[in-house]
């Protein structure tokens, strides 16, 4: 593997978190140092716009050596790269916003990762991740791919059936999130954690959480400040009201069940009747994101296009950016620093099924993620939870590459979101209509 020189693809260049991103690598070129920076995506209008950003970034930053290149052609694209970064989002903000509010309309939960919407964007997004894994096992077989994209677990399944061998590692950065949330707001430092956590993606639990700096497991005494006060929002979050909604929510979880500190986004799981009935059918955070995130991005490739002055850039995603950068920093170096990875079960937790794709600590170096065993079995009501968010997942990614309209259907059904198997077959049958341009055809 090279150690200079690097050339870093980002597929999906034009999304909003491709500032976060490159200014991470920005930070870090002594220990990462690239020298050419490729955007890749498949809507030109946002590649051009972020094309801009980022080349006013490099210019104010003094990095204006570094080669910028935006480009539609998969070809020109991943030809020699060394790092990709995967953050595509398949049919874009408008299909999300089908995956939010078709849902809705039968009472189910309308979510982009959670529930049928969820799977929803999966089957969209194993099309689009096998194609780019496709390129570059095409174009540059040992480029490491660093994925973002969701959903991940179904990613993950999808892309060990068809390319086994492919250098590609997961990660969420839901769990860092939460971690940095929560170290804000109660007055810790989340450098100092080690994390325990086992689960699927989007779907897990804290065990312990031990700080270095104070010699002891703080996950109690946060559960317990938790439970009486729910999280404020942090400033990665901020305008964004939903984030608030899903704080509450964790807070009621760990009064319900206050042995784990869980990950937020089963307040889908353990209250879908609640989720919809607070929800605004014709306002979901879809349409947020876009008036949001979306729009303050196409403002500031405006005003750099018309040569505005002052402090155009503003952005601030927290740890997101700064994660990829670092696992791709310990595969270079080969540091084995620890991270939480969507990996093969292999008895990482020994009471799940082997072949599942859990979510658990790892440490990565450069032959990749090496996991972290529980070394114990996982509580029962934990298990029967993940197994059948597993079995669901499984039988989703079956449906994908058979074509099987009946896998995708029990599917559905099993999702712990949907309470009938009437419901589940309404919800699929408009999403099919929906993502006629983006699913395989199911017979």
């Amino acid at each position: 593997m090279k150690q200079t020189n690097l050339h870093v693809t980002i597929a999906g260049g034009g999304s909003t978190y491709t500032p976060g991103i490159t200014q991470a690598v920005l930070n870090n070129l002594d220990r990462f140092p690239m020298t050419k920076l490729t955007l890749y995506d498949i809507d030109e209008e946002r590649n051009e716009d972020m094309y801009l950003i980022i080349q006013y970034m490099l210019k104010i930053t003094g990095h204006d050596d570094i080669e910028l290149l935006a480009t539609l052609d998969p070809k020109e694209a991943f030809t020699d790269c060394d790092f990709v970064f995967s953050q595509i989002r398949v049919g874009g903000m408008e299909m999300r916003e089908k995956d939010e509010k078709i849902p809705l309309k039968y009472g189910l939960v309308g979510q982009e990762t959670c529930g049928v919407g969820g799977f929803s964007y999966g089957l969209r997004s194993i099309k689009g991740l096998l194609g780019v894994v496709g390129y570059v096992q095409q174009y540059a077989p040992d480029a490491w791919i660093l994925n973002y994209t969701n959903p991940e677990t179904l990613i993950a399944e999808s892309i060990r059936r068809a390319y086994p061998d492919a250098h590609m590692i997961n990660a969420c950065d839901m769990t860092i999130s939460i971690e940095e949330t929560m170290a804000r707001n109660f007055g810790y430092d989340r450098k100092n954690w080690i994390c325990q956590y086992y689960g699927l993606n989007h779907f897990g639990w804290y065990t312990e959480i031990y700080d270095k700096s104070l010699e002891r497991d703080v996950m109690p005494e946060l559960i317990d400040k938790l439970k009486n006060k729910p999280m404020k929002i942090a400033s990665f979050n901020k305008g964004d009201q939903s984030w608030q909604d899903a704080w509450n929510k964790l807070s009621k979880i760990l009064n319900l069940f206050p042995d784990y500190l869980p990950n937020n986004y089963l307040e889908y799981y353990f209250f879908p009747d609640i989720v919809v009935d607070e929800t605004d059918p014709n306002y979901t955070r879809a349409n947020m994101v876009m008036d949001g995130r979306l729009k303050h991005t196409k403002d500031m490739a405006n005003e750099i296009r018309n040569n505005e002055e002052g402090n155009i850039l503003d952005f601030d995603f927290g740890e997101h950016g700064q994660y990829i950068v670092d696992m791709a920093t310990s595969i270079l170096n080969d540091s084995h620093e620890r991270f939480m990875l969507i990996l093969p079960n292999h008895g990482s937790i020994p009471n799940l099924r082997e072949d599942a794709a859990v979510e658990v600590p790892a440490y990565v170096g450069r032959k990749g993620a090496e996991p972290i065993s529980m070394r114990h079995n996982i509580p029962d009501f934990h298990k029967g939870l993940m197994e059948a968010q597993n079995a669901a997942e499984k039988l989703l990614v079956d449906g994908y590459f058979e074509g099987s309209y009946q896998k995708v259907l029990q599917a559905f059904t099993l999702n712990q979101t949907v309470p009938s198997a009437d419901k589940a077959k309404l919800v699929l049958d408009d999403l099919i209509i929906a993502n006629r341009n983006y699913w395989p055809e199911l017979h």
